[in-house]
């Protein structure tokens, strides 16, 4: 299986987190690496995102580049728990599939994969990163490409 795991572009600070909007940089960045995704091996097949407004728009707009759908999650904000994420993940059948979502969720489910723990590494806004795992689990992944704004 393939994952793509992409970090929301920028957001502006001037309203309640759950309905903070993309910046104009953040929707330039986020389609530059939606771009190079478009370009590379790892085209998703499917993607889920957040449904938080700036992950929303990051993915309306990833979704048009790489033409492919999208599916709302509850379960993928911020702080929700990677564990969950993973259990989904092992019943998803599209592969690559790209999940757009929030710090330190990104983080948390990146090193859970790679490293099988769920302490987090960073991901700036817009960056999305690609996993391959031969099995999906706790550090069955290696990291084979990221994607920087």
């Amino acid at each position: 299986m393939q994952l793509i795991i992409m970090r929301h572009g920028e957001a502006g600070y001037h309203t309640l987190d759950g309905q903070r909007e993309l910046t104009e940089y953040g929707r330039q960045a986020v389609a530059e690496v939606a771009s190079q995704i478009a370009e590379s091996p790892w085209r998703p097949r499917a993607m889920w995102c957040s449904p938080l407004v700036r992950a929303r728009q990051t993915a309306a707009i990833a979704s048009e580049i790489l033409n492919c759908p999208v599916i709302e999650k509850n379960f993928i904000t911020p702080d929700d728990d990677p564990g969950k994420c993973l259990d989904e993940i092992l019943d998803a059948p599209d592969s690559p599939l790209m999940i757009v979502s929030h710090m330190p969720l990104v983080g948390s489910l990146a090193t859970l994969f790679v490293d099988g723990h769920r302490k987090g590494i960073p991901l700036m806004t817009a960056q999305a990163i690609v996993l391959d795992m031969p099995v999906a689990g706790p550090g069955c992944a290696d990291l084979k490409a990221q994607f920087l704004p």
